[in-house]
């Protein structure tokens, strides 16, 4: 592991995100909240903060980190029959919590898939990815605003959006 023992502490956040598409017919399973093995969005929102939490045992050289934050938000879009997840991290410490973060989206993808499974095997899980980070010795938001270009919704036929608070 790298030696952070000469670092600064201070205030560390990272957000990630994570798309599955799940096809029409999981999709308004998901939606009517009828697959068997129970409520999709909100155990993958579970999973994605046990994630985090475990995330120095799944990736060998990350740092135990003790995080103030872990937010993970599911959401169904009906319309391009994707699940979208989105993770923030927080700490404060001497190293970032972008694995944190992106341990989070990944797992809660994977949960997605390992629910729907039985229904179908024609699930694709996609555009993990770091979208921003704060602190440390440098930002990155790069990537955030370049997707957010490239996302086009028709004004004609708003996608409809499922979420369930846990």
């Amino acid at each position: 592991m790298v030696d952070v023992d000469d670092k600064v502490s201070s205030r560390r956040e990272a957000k990630a995100q994570a798309t599955v598409y799940v096809g029409p017919t999981i999709s308004s399973l998901i939606e009517s909240n009828e697959l068997k093995k129970g409520d999709v969005l909100s155990i993958s929102q579970m999973a994605g903060i046990v994630a985090a939490k475990k995330t120095s045992d799944l990736v060998p050289l990350c740092h135990n980190i003790p995080l103030s934050s872990i937010k993970v938000e599911t959401s169904l879009n009906a319309a391009t029959h994707e699940v979208h997840i989105l993770t923030k991290v927080k700490c404060d410490g001497k190293t970032g919590v972008e694995m944190e973060a992106l341990t989070a989206a990944s797992i809660a993808a994977l949960t997605v898939y390992d629910m729907c499974k039985s229904v179908s095997h024609e699930i694709l899980i996609k555009n993990i990815m770091l979208v921003e980070k704060t602190g440390g010795k440098s930002d990155y938001y790069k990537l955030a605003k370049k997707h957010k270009k490239q996302e086009h919704h028709s004004e004609s036929d708003p996608p409809i959006v499922v979420k369930r608070k846990l």
